[in-house]
């Protein structure tokens, strides 16, 4: 069935006139909605469960490398007195139990270093999809990186850090007035260069102490295993420090709702 005025187009009124025909009654009647493209929205995600889970596994990790430093200084007394005395007193069950102490220390470190990583990369990649919605201009990487970057070799000693520093600025900007808002960023800083020693001296001492053959180079070799121990113990304060005051900034941020304040001046 046509128009019955023009017989060109479909009817669209009761009295058989198309759109055009039907006159400004006819184009007032309602059509089929037509559909609308909806953006995808972004949303924030809170880090603060994460964060204490993160706390909580660096401490332990600290914990377990004052153990370490504990057993280290025991070996280290054992076979000191054994040079002393020609190992005239040398106790092999004490020194078996003594071995068997840093080794067990050493594992713990180990397994709490990787259960810490992997929650702490959990962390890290939250904080950096709310920075996403904070202020994605700031952001020197995409998002995908904030894991990405910690297992490139050589370069996850400065990426992780670039990621940090773009999370760091859109977080802290809280201004309402629009202003570009700049706060220290000497928790990160800290924070990295202690990770980023504690990192290199770990790897150079303990191949050190693997080399180690005659009682007073394995005697050497742990004392800066133990030297390295506090490097970790100082790196995991730091990092708590540092999770701790940007997960408070992404709180304060997140209160003032999900678009950039102001744009840098």
């Amino acid at each position: 069935m046509l128009c019955s005025t023009c017989r060109l187009r479909p009817p669209v009124t009761a009295d058989g006139h198309c759109l055009l025909c039907a006159g400004p009654a006819g184009a007032a009647a309602p059509g089929p909605p037509v559909p609308a493209f909806v953006a995808p929205q972004q949303y924030l995600r809170s880090p603060d469960g994460l964060a204490k889970a993160v706390v909580i596994l660096l401490a332990v990790v600290a914990v377990a490398d004052l153990l370490a430093v504990a057993a280290g200084l025991n070996i280290r007394r054992l076979l000191g007195d054994g040079l002393e005395n020609d190992f005239a007193t040398y106790d092999d069950a004490e020194a078996t139990l003594a071995d068997n102490l840093y080794g067990s220390a050493g594992v713990l470190q180990g397994v709490m270093t990787l259960a810490t990583g992997i929650v702490f990369i959990i962390w890290f990649r939250r904080v950096r999809m709310n920075a996403e919605v904070f202020d994605p201009s700031v952001q020197p990487m995409s998002p995908g990186w904030a894991v990405g970057a910690w297992f490139v070799p050589v370069a996850n000693l400065v990426l992780p850090r670039r990621i940090a520093g773009g999370i760091w600025t859109a977080s802290a900007q809280t201004n309402t007035d629009g202003s570009w808002r700049t706060v220290p960023a000497t928790p990160m800083n800290l924070w990295w260069g202690a990770w980023v020693c504690s990192l290199a001296f770990s790897w150079v001492t303990s191949r050190q102490y693997m080399r180690a053959e005659e009682t007073q180079e394995i005697i050497d070799a742990a004392g800066l295993v133990m030297v390295s121990d506090a490097f970790d113990i100082m790196a995991a304060v730091l990092a708590i420090l540092f999770v701790r005051k940007l997960t408070r900034m992404q709180g304060e941020r997140a209160a003032l709702g999900v678009y950039p304040l102001g744009v840098q001046g």
